[in-house]
């Protein structure tokens, strides 16, 4: 395998503050790759360097073996970078087609019209894509429905739609269980599962659930107060000594 994202001793400052510290970070093609680590370890600060919503201090982040340090965040989406936000950021007036159609359609062309939904349907390649990505993610029967209707799990759904809708070849997954009952969990877990067999997706995930954690994935890093002190299967991480003292001081995983 190659790595399809790769950070090299990544650095963020706020102030005096060191959020992440070389961080060096590569994730294989094909890979379920979760991050975890107490709060304030530094994965969100993470997540939006690779997303570029922050710039970096020092280091570098490579994706598909190219530098994208000075792209602005929607080159880093049509790049093949998608991301799912930790809470649903969706447009709720919009009906469940429109929110993917706006995701589908800024995605390949960078801009767009505010009166394009009048004349989406000169988009078709854009059109299908938005009913192939809802079919993904188990919404396409809920199309016309206005999104804030929506029970909170199937919003947390069409936000994930929302991200493929670009059809990334990384899907940066934060939180993407927050809030939901256990049901609803389940059903994100093995849409998470059947996303990655399906579409062949690499996907960097963010979940303070361990169960989920241990369950999903090929590997894990764990950050504490900006570092990267252990890396590898759930078995290696879990009976890692310094995860267990940094994690959940000294109770084992």
């Amino acid at each position: 395998m190659s790595a399809i994202l790769e950070t090299d001793g990544l650095v963020k400052e706020f102030g005096g503050l060191t959020a992440t510290d070389d961080v060096n970070l590569s994730i294989e093609r094909g890979e379920l790759v979760s991050l975890i680590g107490p709060n304030g370890a530094g994965k969100s600060t993470l997540i939006n360097l690779i997303t570029r919503m922050l710039e970096e201090t020092e280091g570098d982040i490579r994706f598909e073996g190219e530098s994208i340090v000075d792209l602005e965040p929607h080159e880093v989406v049509q790049r093949g970078i998608g991301k799912s936000f930790q809470t649903a950021s969706i447009f709720p007036e919009l009906s469940v087609e429109e929110n993917a159609n706006i995701a589908s359609l800024g995605a390949e062309h960078g801009s767009f019209r505010l009166n394009f939904l009048v004349h989406r349907n000169s988009y078709p390649e854009v059109e299908q894509r938005t009913l192939d990505t809802l079919e993904a993610v188990g919404l396409r029967d809920q199309r016309d429905t206005r999104a804030a209707d929506l029970p909170y799990g199937d919003k947390r759904r069409l936000e994930i739609g929302i991200a493929l809708a670009s059809e990334p070849s990384l899907l940066l997954m934060d939180e993407p269980t927050a809030g939901m009952s256990p049901e609803e969990t389940q059903a994100t877990v093995e849409l998470i599962e059947d996303l990655q067999e399906e579409l062949d997706l690499t996907i960097l995930l963010v979940e303070h659930d361990m169960e989920i954690v241990f369950s999903v994935s090929d590997r894990i890093a764990v950050l504490n107060r900006g570092s990267i002190i252990a890396e590898g299967t759930p078995d290696e991480v879990q009976g890692d000594p310094s995860v267990q003292e940094a994690y959940l001081g000294g109770v084992e995983l």
